[in-house]
């Protein structure tokens, strides 16, 4: 190639003395014959190589978050993910914020939520069912998240040692829960004791596990908990007795944690449906320093008999026998009131409940531990404390 004179004479009056073969400065000159030097070819830009990994990491540093409560909106989601990340110590990258970006879909209620890097991402894993703004949200991958790729990208799965139960999670279980049957328990009155708690899911029998969410720096109650019984079969019962109850100025949201991701199944939606018609029943008389039923002599016993069962004398008197035979075991057993529909079609109070009256608040507790959530004639039973003044009056309707 042969160079010609007048860039001879170029480069000899502004290499300054520099051995050819070197890259001389030259302004605008090479840039223009050289686009790449600039970073540009033509019309078409080069991504930088950190733009270029974070969108190869894109799908493994994002974490889909479904259930979100109409208000929710991309700074309330960003602020709260990235403080539970710190709670739960999930931040690995360093100082600062562990969400980069958030994305909502208000109308389907769900984000993509972006985390800083892979590893952070994978700890937002275990923050499924976390409680955002009064309600348990999804925490799951998206759907254009590649295993295989991630797996080269750093950790597929939450650290073992995060501190879940910072934020109310129960750590070592999938997603921080403990199955289908944990309750979430809100709209708890911050004065509550965890004592004052307990005792009011414990007069549904006896609990499993038990936790009330506690601020970390003053020690105070949240407002929320979670429980599990020692007898599932009263998971339905106790969210439909409790759900909805006043307490001071505040109304308790009582279901099962994962409720939204699983449905009930059939024979649970008729419990539910039964129990909501008996709340009057599970109405708790709740005021500070009063909490939970008092027991007394008295059970009142609700889906076991059907208005139909009773119009049958024959089949009266045989339901009446069983419930002798049967509640007898708990305790001495003085009364069994069955109260009965009208004859003309009137309706009678009380009708489809059954009354126990026990000698002491003993056999009537005992009874009441052994026939809440049994089967009776392929019915389960919810058993509760009755006003002994009431039954005494014989007023069947509370």
């Amino acid at each position: 190639m042969v160079v010609p004179k007048c860039m001879v004479l170029f480069w000899k009056n502004h290499c300054n003395g520099q051995v050819p073969g070197t890259t001389p400065t030259i302004p605008g000159m090479f840039q223009n014959m050289f686009p790449l030097a600039s970073g540009q070819f033509g019309a078409l830009p080069v991504m930088p190589v950190q733009a270029m990994t974070q969108q190869a990491t894109r799908h493994a540093r994002r974490v889909y978050v479904g259930g979100l409560s109409p208000t929710a909106n991309e700074q309330s989601v960003a602020t709260f993910f990235s403080h539970v990340m710190s709670a739960i110590g999930g931040n690995t990258a360093g100082p600062g914020d562990a969400v980069v970006n958030v994305y909502i879909n208000h109308e389907k209620k769900f984000a993509f939520v972006e985390m800083r890097s892979v590893e952070e991402a994978s700890n937002a894993m275990a923050l499924d069912g976390i409680i955002f703004e009064g309600a348990p949200v999804k925490v799951r991958r998206p759907s254009d998240y590649n295993p295989s790729l991630a797996a080269t990208l750093g950790p597929s799965q939450p650290n073992p040692n995060l501190n879940l139960a910072a934020v109310g999670l129960t750590p070592g279980s999938a997603g921080g829960l403990e199955g289908p049957d944990r309750i979430f328990v809100g709209g708890l009155p911050y004065y509550f004791t965890e004592a004052q708690v307990r005792e009011l899911l414990e007069s549904f029998g006896a609990l499993r596990g038990f936790d009330l969410v506690k601020d970390r720096e003053t020690g105070n109650s949240k407002g929320y908990a979670f429980c599990v019984y020692q007898d599932l079969s009263v998971t339905d019962i106790a969210c439909a007795a409790l759900n909805g109850i006043k307490m001071g100025d505040k109304t308790l949201t009582v279901r099962r944690a994962n409720q939204g991701q699983t449905q009930p199944k059939p024979e649970q939606e008729s419990v539910l449906l039964h129990a909501q018609q008996q709340i009057a029943l599970q109405r708790l008389m709740l005021q500070p320093g009063v909490i939970g039923t008092t027991p007394t002599k008295v059970l009142c016993l609700t889906q076991v008999v059907t208005e139909d069962e009773l119009k049958d004398d024959e089949d009266y008197a045989d339901i009446l026998e069983d419930m002798n035979v049967e509640c007898g075991k708990f305790g001495n057993l003085e009364k069994v009131v069955i109260p009965r529909p009208n004859p003309n079609g009137e309706p009678a109070p009380g009708v489809g409940k059954v009354f126990l009256e026990y000698g002491d608040t003993e056999g009537a507790t005992k009874a009441r531990a052994g026939l809440n959530g049994r089967k009776f004639g392929g019915n389960q039973v919810v058993a509760s404390f009755y006003p002994e003044n009431k039954f005494n009056q014989g007023e069947y309707d509370g």
